[in-house]
């Protein structure tokens, strides 16, 4: 599977253990941003080692997420757990060349090093007594232990990289003692997966959470033990819930196909998303084209970023407006549906969400204002008292009769029937309109009332005007 190229090539690689959140999906976003950018590949790569806490259904969540956001991979979905035979291959070819060796250090061991040293106020790590080194005798190995599989770590010097994001990283080699790369049954751990996947995969840029800024070391050390450089580093700051904790179901965080549940348009995530630790000068508001013409990994944030839903709903009601009514139509159509509708579609569909779009954030809540078109309508009691008054029945009933007449059913024919209505009764709009909305709308304020009735068919508003 080894590729050689000289093309940008980004990864995804979530695991599986939970629904991804928003928080996520942002370590998603800017990969394949930046291999779009640059022309590169982006790659998708499910890591499901941890078979006790992987599900499918997290890795369904993971699928559609991306879809529905548009992240779609150039590459993949690999699977790790369809890569053993490779990782078996590499650390057999590891103890070959004296990269790794075989501890037979049993858990009670190891445990008991580790009260040792702490009881010394020393840091917990693994002492190396199974470490070959020359002219050293090792202990007689063991009948009752199956032996973990352990890198040869360097034990002087220090490791560091420049970090796209936090700049220059350094670690002392004294720091990082000979990590276990696969179990006593034989099953290899995650940070010699990644390494074996970032080299196969041919990975140039690794942008992640900086929850692995302390795996890199370790990573670097087998990459290059493995005859290869390591790739380029972007460490992403957290993402903090609204109460200023890390995101993560456990403190309330929703999984990514809640949104598209609850009718965000992607293109209004993927702008709000790309905004939770990168900037393009004041620009709030863009196109994903435009995200992707603009993104590089030189203005990403230092600092945490804070999920705020007021301000997801304001770009969420943002790109409503900016979207093309023919485009929001099927969208709109679908989440109709959900409410019980049968299929609509066609250009009277689109024209009620231009009226209509500008007051909602998300499809849903467009749908729910489109809803009284296709199905009865009850106004609140409340409603009703206020403004179906005795005063104003005599000229509902009399627009009732204007409107069943009219030779044409569009607005300007339908403000016409109204001033007529208005003038016949002396009356102000203000105190005809509501009543008028009320009845046909069961909502005391819509847009322009010419418009909205034009939408419905001439006989429904005949017949709630009449009803009163």
């Amino acid at each position: 599977m080894t590729i050689s190229t000289s093309r940008v090539r980004t990864r995804f690689a979530p695991s599986p253990t939970g629904f991804i959140h928003l928080g996520n999906i942002r370590s998603a976003l800017y990969p394949w941003a930046f291999a779009r950018a640059n022309g590169g590949v982006f790659v998708l790569r499910i890591e499901d080692t941890d078979a006790e806490r992987s599900s499918q259904e997290a890795v369904d969540v993971i699928l559609e997420g991306m879809h529905w956001l548009g992240l779609d991979p150039d590459e993949g979905p690999f699977y790790q757990m369809q890569r053993m035979d490779r990782y078996k291959q590499v650390l057999a070819q590891m103890l070959d060349e004296g990269l790794a060796y075989r501890c037979y250090m049993s858990q009670a061991e190891l445990d008991a090093l580790r009260e040792r040293q702490t009881a010394e106020k020393l840091k917990p790590r693994y002492d190396g007594t199974w470490r070959p080194e020359s002219g050293k005798a090792l202990p007689a190995v063991p009948q009752s232990v199956s032996p973990v599989i352990r890198f040869r770590s360097p034990i002087s010097g220090s490791v560091a990289w420049d970090d796209k994001v936090k700049g220059r990283i350094e670690f002392s080699n004294d720091e990082l003692d000979d990590l276990i790369i696969a179990r006593a049954d034989g099953t290899p751990t995650y940070n010699f997966c990644v390494v074996v996947d970032d080299i196969d995969m041919a990975i140039t840029h690794v942008i992640r959470g900086d929850d692995h800024v302390n795996n890199t070391p370790r990573q670097i050390h087998i990459l290059r033990a493995l005859g290869h450089e390591p790739p380029v580093y972007a460490h992403l700051p957290t993402v903090l819930n609204e109460h200023g904790e890390k995101m993560s179901k456990r403190h309330g965080a929703k999984a990514v196909t809640h949104y598209r549940d609850e009718g965000y348009l992607p293109d209004a995530m993927v702008n709000y998303l790309s905004r939770l630790g990168w900037s393009h000068g004041d620009d709030e508001i863009f196109s994903r084209d435009q995200f992707v013409e603009w993104f590089n990994l030189d203005h990403l944030g230092k600092s945490a970023a804070q999920f705020d839903e007021a301000k997801l709903r304001w770009v969420g009601a943002q790109h409503m407006k900016l979207t093309d009514d023919a485009l929001l139509a099927p969208l709109v159509a679908e989440q109709l549906g959900r409410l019980g509708h049968e299929a609509v579609s066609g250009q009277r569909l689109a024209n009620m969400c231009g009226l209509f779009k500008d007051r909602c954030a998300t499809t849903v809540e467009l749908a729910q204002w489109l809803d009284m078109y296709f199905g009865a309508v009850s106004a609140s009691e409340e409603d009703l008292a206020v403004h179906v008054t005795a005063a104003a029945r005599p000229a509902l009933t009399a627009l009732a009769v204007r409107l069943d007449g009219v030779p044409s059913w569009d607005a300007p024919s339908i403000q016409q029937a109204i001033k007529a209505t208005l003038t016949e009764h002396g009356m102000k709009m203000p105190q005809l309109a509501p009543a008028v909305r009320v009845l046909v709308c069961a909502r005391a304020q819509t847009p322009s009332i010419d418009s909205v009735l034009s939408l419905f068919p001439r006989a429904t508003v005949v017949a709630r005007l009449r009803a009163n």
